[in-house]
């Protein structure tokens, strides 16, 4: 259930938040002023969020094109090398913005695993799952949603990887 007292300005429903609502799953909506290529470093920043705690959602795909997802800490970078060994393809690498868009649904820098247009593999860093509250995009430029990570193994079947690298 989204906060509504306080000054928490509205925001309308998004794919994500109609899945997680759907599956009655407790989070929080955080808008903030979306920047053009601030990134996490930027929306924690105005949220007053550890960036570590900031899960970015990328789309990837592997040597045949095939998308998938992985949800990244947004003070790290994906060792795609890692990751591809972890999942056996050959080899990872991000899909560019305008493919990426078109297997979420979403824009780029608004993109949320819940409620993806294709559906697409999870990976998750494990170490994510060690958080107790992670925000996460809500499938909007600028509205992060703040659950508890276990969501992304139980809703989206997320796989735990090791693929982080310090940015």
């Amino acid at each position: 259930m989204a906060k509504k007292e306080g000054k928490t300005a509205h925001v309308s429903e998004t794919p994500a938040t109609q899945m997680l609502k759907a599956h009655k799953v407790a989070f929080t909506g955080h808008p903030y002023d979306y920047v053009e290529h601030g990134g996490t470093a930027e929306s924690a920043r105005q949220l007053g969020l550890d960036e570590h705690q900031v899960v970015k959602t990328l789309v990837m795909q592997d040597q045949d094109a095939k998308p998938l997802i992985v949800l990244m800490h947004g003070d790290c970078k994906v060792s795609t090398k890692n990751l591809a060994r972890q999942i056996g393809a050959k080899s990872v690498e991000p899909c560019k913005p305008e493919v990426a868009n078109r297997h979420s649904g979403y824009l780029v820098g608004g993109t949320s695993p819940f409620g993806t247009r294709k559906q697409m593999p999870v990976f998750i860093e494990e170490s994510i799952l060690q958080l107790p509250r992670i925000a996460i995009n809500g499938g909007r430029r600028g509205f992060l949603v703040q659950l508890d990570p276990q969501v992304c193994v139980q809703l989206l079947g997320a796989r735990p990887v090791q693929c982080a690298l310090a940015e």
